[in-house]
């Protein structure tokens, strides 16, 4: 295995690395600030990014962070789902047993978001994965459903996560006054170049290792086949590994890097 080849314990650029263990670099740093100031003043925040760009991670160590006496997260991959299925989802995610009719299946949602607030002192943080792939007809319905005594309240904490496709959606006159409301907006660009050098050793060294492995040029291959995309750097960071290992080379240079990217059409 490659693992051992490199005096590592695990691979460390798989995605199943503990929150507390994550590379912040300046791109995390800075949708971390943005998180946190929403958790203090609620509201809706947008998180807008290319696939690989670190969306779910980083939300994934927002929520895992959050006071579960103070906080309730509850996160829904949207995809393509209808309105119905939807309120469904959401109200069953609040603990509500859902009704058929939408009108009651509103006032649920509703009133168990009002009860964790008012009542229970804990405020609901609903996570919106894939929000991009909704219709229009759903994210007028996200209005609505979150609109409190007149929209003078905001008994909750929403994030919208999507690809760009969303920021034209919000665009469009009949979403302007969800777009209105939403107090936060990030974009994701990835990491920077200059951060990869110490985003690789940091991970080798979580791992065990602290010798070199990257040379200047195969980061610079890497960066230029990836441009920093988390996930997609974590792919050919890996095949790049693997290849070396199998052709018993110690470095990972310029050279590797294209092999393994052609290998995995990137």
């Amino acid at each position: 295995m490659f693992t051992q080849y490199f005096g590592l314990k695990f691979n460390p650029f798989e995605k199943e690395i503990a929150v507390d263990n994550l590379f912040m670099g300046q791109d995390m740093q800075e949708l971390d600030s943005r998180l946190k100031y929403l958790r203090n003043t609620r509201g809706i925040g947008l998180v807008v990014g290319e696939p690989g760009s670190g969306k779910s991670t980083a939300l994934r160590k927002f929520a895992t962070e959050l006071n579960k006496s103070l906080y309730k997260p509850c996160y829904l991959a949207l995809s393509t789902l209808t309105i119905r299925e939807f309120y469904h989802a959401l109200a069953t995610m609040l603990g509500e047993e859902p009704t058929t009719k939408k009108i009651t299946l509103f006032n649920q949602i509703q009133t168990a978001i009002s009860l964790y607030y008012y009542e229970q002192k804990i405020t609901p943080v609903i996570i919106l994965d894939e929000i991009h792939m909704v219709t229009n007809a759903v994210l007028e319905d996200l209005r609505m459903i979150f609109n409190f005594k007149m929209d003078s309240s905001n008994p909750f904490i929403l994030i919208l996560s999507g690809q760009p496709l969303i920021r034209s959606k919000l665009a469009l006159n009949i979403n302007n006054p969800l777009k209105q409301r939403i107090s936060i907006k990030y974009v994701m660009q990835g990491l920077k170049k200059e951060e990869l050098s110490d985003y690789c050793k940091s991970r080798l060294k979580f791992a065990g290792c602290n010798q070199e492995i990257f040379t200047s040029g195969g980061l610079e291959a890497l960066y230029s086949a990836t441009k920093g995309l988390p996930r997609v750097l974590n792919s050919l960071i890996t095949s790049s590994l693997i290849y070396a290992f199998t052709k018993n080379q110690k470095e990972v240079d310029e050279e590797i890097v294209y092999q393994s990217q052609n290998e995995l059409n990137i």
